[in-house]
């Protein structure tokens, strides 16, 4: 592992741990599949800052930390707790109370792990792309970090790389495809980031499949993405094709996001999306696959970005996923921990 601060592991990319141990924490979870409660984190606390909602993730980290006989605080600074500030050198004299370097510090003694959500802001992605609001929270924690979704997600990742080695075992050199799909407004690339990311890291074919060039994910994780199928002998490569990138897959995941080119401004990006709804994930489409499944990571417009009939189908292990938070986050809070 490679941390932010020297003094400290975080996790706030899956980039930053070596296959080895995202493949330990992968096992971790199985076992604690198996075997879900134990006293591994008596006596122990996290505490979880979410900036923005959460169902999933909220509940996981919270129902996890009380199956290993942790305690978990939730927080949602600016609503129950004081607004944080997370820029450096900033005159604050906004509607910020605390800076980040004193809610790290205050926490850190408080309490064994970090947890954040902090989504971007939708302004500038020049900015946003630097995932500065995490980094500064870890630059000033000296208690482990968790990127509970930012620009990327990577505790999904371990769910969905979880649930697919659980159907197929070794996902090496089969064909993923990561579709983009409609949605009313553009969103948060993060879950399409983690997804291209950890379908290269494991070794498989990954077709980004998207209406056109504007919809390409940042060159940042483009590039990480090319260099993990180098590394791992898997494959990417991009399509705009519906029909030729479905063909033959064994795995589609969906996931709505936003055209970078018009990041901020959804008036101008509407323009594109408001001609591509036929990138829904149907049974037509499904039955091109060779008996893929389908997955993504909830919540979803049911019939806008998937129809019932995949919702529904023996295929959708969405479910699967969103159970399999609950294991991957437990190993991840385990082994920050340091705990057995």
């Amino acid at each position: 592992m490679t941390d932010t601060d020297e003094r400290v592991k975080h996790f706030l990319t899956t980039q930053d741990w070596s296959v080895d141990e995202l493949t330990g924490l992968l096992e971790l979870a199985d076992q604690l599949k198996a075997d879900p409660l134990n006293d591994s984190l008596r006596g122990k606390s996290v505490a979880l800052l979410f900036l923005n909602p959460s169902m999933r993730t909220r509940t996981s980290f919270q129902v996890g930390a009380q199956q290993m006989g942790a305690i978990a605080v939730v927080l949602a600074p600016g609503q129950d707790a004081w607004g944080v500030e997370f820029a450096p050198g900033v005159v604050m004299d906004g509607d910020a109370e605390e800076h980040i370097a004193e809610v790290a510090g205050v926490l850190s003694r408080y309490v064994d792990l970090i947890g954040l959500r902090a989504f971007p802001k939708f302004r500038d992605w020049s900015h946003d792309r630097t995932d500065s609001v995490i980094k500064a929270l870890a630059q000033h924690s000296t208690v482990p970090v968790i990127n509970m979704e930012t620009i990327v997600h990577p505790c999904q990742e371990l769910a969905l790389m979880q649930t697919l080695r659980g159907r197929f075992g070794d996902i090496a050199g089969r064909k993923m495809v990561l579709t983009w799909t409609w949605h009313p407004r553009p969103l948060n690339t993060a879950v399409a980031n983690s997804a291209l990311l950890i379908g290269t890291r494991f070794g498989a074919d990954v077709t980004l499949l998207c209406p056109s060039e504007e919809y390409l994910l940042d060159p940042q994780f483009m590039d990480a993405a090319k260099a993990n199928a180098e590394a791992s002998g898997g494959s990417l490569q991009v399509s705009h094709d519906i029909e030729s990138a479905y063909d033959g897959a064994e795995i589609v995941y969906a996931k709505s996001w936003g055209a970078l080119p018009y990041y901020g401004h959804p008036e101008e990006e509407w323009r594109l999306r408001q001609h591509n709804k036929h990138f829904i994930v149907d049974e037509a489409k499904m039955a091109l696959t060779n008996n893929g499944v389908f997955s993504h990571c909830l919540p979803l417009r049911r019939n806008v970005k998937a129809t019932d009939g995949v919702m529904d189908a023996d295929y959708c292990l969405a479910l699967d996923e969103a159970e399999n938070r609950l294991h991957v986050q437990k190993a991840l809070m385990m082994t920050l921990a340091g705990a057995k």
